[in-house]
């Protein structure tokens, strides 16, 4: 399994942060959501994985992390329009670049975070089950990536 660091999802930030000026982007062919929506998604995923990993008890982790968990980071990709976002995950309605701006700064510090945390701070997956530290990194670059192709493809038309 390919190794990532803190240094790659800083630089996955960068990279979302760049299509702020093409927020109002969209391509219905692709995704019936806007590039502002890709982007404050995977921003919301980041602040909320974090968030729940810090408030989390290491003695309540469980290695029960699924068989789709395991194919999807052996592949290193999600495919495209196979799951619904939590609604705790889901940009508004309006999707204001300030706010966007906003939850980079605080997505910047919780990558930041990360490597403080104790190894068993976990947090509950929907569909993969418990994932704690040593997986959360590899989880954000792989969700943040696939969120990154749908933005590129939209802006290719």
């Amino acid at each position: 399994m390919k190794t990532i660091n803190i240094s790659t999802l800083e630089n996955r930030l960068k990279t979302l942060e760049s299509y702020i000026p093409h927020s109002k982007s969209i391509d219905v062919t692709i995704s019936k959501a806007a590039v502002a929506w890709h982007i404050d998604h995977s921003l919301k995923v980041i602040n909320a994985v974090v968030i729940s990993m810090k408030s989390s008890d290491p003695t309540l982790f469980r290695n029960n992390f699924s068989f789709l968990g395991k194919l999807f980071f052996k592949l290193g990709f999600f495919p495209r329009g196979k799951a619904k976002a939590p609604k705790y995950v889901k940009p508004p309605e309006v999707i204001l670049d300030s706010a966007i701006i906003i939850q980079l700064a605080e997505a910047r510090k919780h990558i930041k975070e990360i490597k403080e945390l104790n190894e068993n701070a976990y947090f509950r997956h929907p569909i993969f089950g418990h994932i704690q530290k040593k997986r959360v990194i590899r989880f954000i670059d792989i969700h943040t990536n696939h969120h990154l192709k749908i933005i590129k493809s939209i802006l290719k038309k």
